[in-house]
């Protein structure tokens, strides 16, 4: 089964939850049965570092008109030059230039969440918000079959965009479990990483937007320190949000129990997620997925999420301790504290290890992903 990939960027060129799934992808699929050959924006690095599986259409910097465009000459010659079962987009800017280039293949669209309600929640209804959903919209009625990351994405595909629900198909998120598992203790990773050995860390990993509740942690930080004042609050990203919440902690007087470290990449993210307590996901909305939960429980370090978006659907099933009452300060404040004092039972290393092996490891989402593929093309020949 041979498929044209478009992506929209390349680790650890661009970092993100959706280039992440297009990396894993390449490296994963073709052991399942799925060639792949792949289409991002990006630097002249990408082919020499993705064994020639993946291609640049244009730099990232380029303008958005001249990637369109050189995305156009791309897939118009990749067509020309082999057959190809399915083209799959990742990314519906990326998709509706070529939209009329794809009369003999399939289009598989994998939906990891709705550009116009994402720049929405950010900015507000803008008219730049209007053109993103129409231009999903014009791509999304093209698509053959739609791959999302839970129910709540697969509920926002149907109720905003109106795609029947026979469509729709849930794959989760898949990890390289062998990435994540660095095999040191606490202790270990701390030391690695320069961080203080006597001191409980908290980790935040997330793009610094408001969506991600992280105004709420940070004050819900605030009360936490009174019972434990040496807490320490850890947050790997960037983002639009980077100077509010630097001025949010300088006023709360958070300086000493909070930092922001910007972009971790590997090594250091494996080490980052093992070395603290538990890692804290306090989306508030539009949480289709949340990759980074299954990233650190793949490092054996627990999670607490809010009841937000796929969030519970990762978390639940193993334990429900590991699910906050909501995504308000108080019920932030309310978990960490219950966490940090033992009252809420957090799995341990090995349990959260076993728990992702079985569930998430990408050669197990990787068949799941195959057989939605198989299908769009078993449905094609009847």
């Amino acid at each position: 089964m041979k498929t044209l990939q478009i992506g929209l960027g390349w680790l650890p060129e661009q970092a993100g939850g959706l280039n992440r799934f297009f990396y894993d992808s390449i490296r994963y699929l073709p052991a399942a049965g799925v060639e792949m050959r792949g289409l991002v924006a990006g630097s002249a690095d990408v082919e020499q570092s993705s064994g020639g599986q993946v291609q640049i259409f244009a730099h990232q910097e380029s303008s958005l008109w001249e990637r369109c465009w050189r995305l156009r000459q791309a897939v118009r010659r990749i067509l020309a030059e082999q057959k190809y079962a399915l083209v799959v987009s990742h990314f519906a800017l990326y998709a509706f230039p070529v939209l009329d280039q794809l009369s003999k293949q399939p289009l598989v669209v994998h939906f990891h969440g709705s550009w116009a309600l994402e720049d929405s929640a950010q900015r507000g209804k803008t008219p730049a918000v209007w053109l993103k959903w129409a231009l999903e919209q014009i791509t999304y009625r093209q698509a053959a079959s739609f791959i999302v990351l839970s129910q709540p994405s697969c509920n926002i595909l149907h109720r905003n965009y109106q795609i029947p629900l026979e469509r729709i198909h849930i794959v989760p998120g898949g990890v390289d479990t062998e990435r994540f598992d660095t095999a040191l203790t606490l202790a270990q990773a701390r030391e690695k990483l320069g961080w203080p050995q006597d001191r409980p860390i908290i980790l935040a990993v997330s793009r610094l937007m408001r969506r991600k509740g992280l105004e709420n942690l940070i004050q819900a930080l605030n009360q936490v320190r009174n019972a434990y004042p040496d807490v320490l609050l850890l947050i790997a990203g960037k983002g639009p949000l980077e100077s509010a919440l630097k001025t949010q902690i300088e006023e709360l007087g958070l300086t000493d129990h909070a930092r922001l470290l910007g972009v971790v990449h590997d090594p250091q993210l494996s080490w980052a997620y093992r070395a603290a307590e538990f890692l804290v996901v306090p989306s508030v909305a539009l949480e289709g997925f949340g990759l980074i939960t299954v990233e650190s429980l793949a490092a054996g370090t627990p999670v607490l999420g809010t009841p937000v978006g796929g969030i519970p659907e990762i978390l639940q099933p193993f334990s429900e301790e590991l699910v906050m009452a909501g995504s308000s300060v108080e019920h932030l404040t309310q978990g960490i504290l219950e966490a940090l004092s033992g009252q809420r039972k957090l799995p341990s290393s090995h349990d959260c290890q076993t728990y992702v092996r079985e569930h998430y490891a990408w050669p197990v989402v990787a068949r799941q992903l195959k057989s939605v593929y198989q299908a769009v093309l078993d449905a094609k020949t009847l």
